[in-house]
Order: C-alpha cells, then sequence, then structure tokens
C-alpha cells in the first residue's frame, strides 16, 4: 500500500498547493532586475514537460538572470494551473528565460531544451502526460524559428532517436506567469516527493552533459 502511495504521488507534478494571498496570477510577467550592458535582458519561452524542472534546469544556466514559470501556447484568458490540468485551454507549462546574450545565447539554450527531455515524447514528460505538459518553442523573430526549426532536423536526420522529434515552433503570443507558490519550485521545496524523485534527477542529468554551463552554486553535481 505504502509503494501505491508513493507511485500516486509521483505521476504528475499537478500537486496541488494552496497559493498565498500575494500570490500574482494570470499576468503577462514583469520582472524588475538590473538590465545587461545592452540595455535589457532577451527572453525565450520553452514548454517541455513540468514547469519546476524545465526552470530548475534554466536557473542553473550561467547567463540566465531569471526564469518564471507559466503557461503558453492557448487561447483562453487568464488560464490557472487548475484549468490547464483539464487539458481545455490549449495551454502547457511553460517558462519564460530571462538571459544576458553577452554570456549566453539563443543557440545554446536550445541546446539545452533537446538534451534536456525526451524530444520524441508526445504530450508529455517522463510521469507527466496530457497536451499541458507538451513541448513548444515559441519564437519571438524570424531567426529564432530558423534556428529551431534547423536544429529539429538535424536531430531527426542524426538517427539519434527512433521517432521524429515532436516539439512544436510557434510564433510567441502571450505568456501567463503562474501562481507564486509555483516559481522556484524545485529550489524551495527539495522535500517534495515529485521533485526527489523526478525534477532534480532530470536537472542531474542535464548538469551532468554540460558542467561547463552551470553556475557554481547551482550545481547539484557534488
Amino acid at each position: 500500500m505504502a509503494v501505491f502511495l508513493l507511485m500516486l504521488s509521483l505521476t504528475s507534478c499537478a500537486e496541488k498547493q494552496t497559493a498565498s494571498n500575494n500570490d500574482q496570477t494570470n499576468n503577462e510577467v514583469t520582472v524588475n532586475f538590473a538590465a545587461d550592458s545592452s540595455g535589457y535582458y532577451r527572453q525565450a519561452t520553452f514548454a517541455s514537460g513540468c514547469f519546476w524542472c524545465v526552470e530548475g534546469i534554466y536557473e542553473s544556466v550561467k547567463g540566465v538572470r531569471e526564469v518564471v514559470s507559466g503557461y503558453a501556447g492557448g487561447k483562453t484568458k487568464n488560464p490557472t494551473y487548475e484549468s490547464i490540468g483539464t487539458g481545455t485551454t490549449g495551454h502547457a507549462e511553460a517558462v519564460t528565460v530571462y538571459y544576458d546574450s553577452s554570456l549566453i545565447d539563443y543557440p545554446t539554450l536550445l541546446k539545452i531544451y533537446f538534451a534536456s527531455q525526451d524530444p520524441t515524447q508526445v504530450n508529455g514528460q517522463g510521469p507527466d502526460k496530457g497536451t499541458q505538459y507538451r513541448s513548444i518553442i515559441f519564437y519571438r523573430n524570424d531567426m529564432e524559428q530558423l534556428l529551431a526549426k534547423s536544429y529539429i532536423n538535424q536531430l531527426n536526420a542524426s538517427g539519434k532517436y527512433n521517432a521524429p522529434v515532436a516539439a512544436e515552433v510557434v510564433p510567441f503570443t502571450v505568456f501567463y506567469e503562474a501562481e507564486g507558490y509555483h516559481q522556484n519550485y524545485v529550489q524551495l521545496n527539495p522535500g517534495n516527493s515529485y521533485v526527489q524523485y523526478e525534477s532534480i534527477p532530470r536537472i542531474k542529468k542535464f548538469q551532468k552533459l554540460f558542467p561547463e554551463l552551470l553556475k557554481p552554486e547551482r550545481s547539484l553535481l557534488k
């Protein structure tokens, strides 16, 4: 019985929690921090399964200033964590990465994106199943679209996978910030069972592939 209950707790990252009254919910994200030497931080938005995991991966990368978890890719306005879980909003769990382009570039973010997931899995990653967990690259300009599609073509031609890459490449429209209790989730909830058995192993797997990209204080390779 104990084993069965543990398995249930690990089926997805959709573990309900109570948001505080101070949570900022369903707003296009606004982040306040100093800009880089070019005058601003560039943004990149990705979806690849549970946003707790993806946020933790990019937060550990040098040149990344901030990562915000949220919802993107659907048509329903002001989605909530509960509403996207129904699979009817069209949104996916996503993250917006704020990065210093003098320290890390978009192609490297793409390399991280594909290396930190199973890019052939359709509508999910690992134990998380459903359209809200599908993989999407949200491009903001023609160059990002070209780079993303080119990377996918190279992966498909490489013979590395037995199935085609399932990640969608779509134009960025709007990003809704998730409830406050989802932000920095892995860092703030290390004892959570999903974090221990899914998020941390996924982050470590990525970090072992690219130790040279890591912020020392965010490395789990100890």
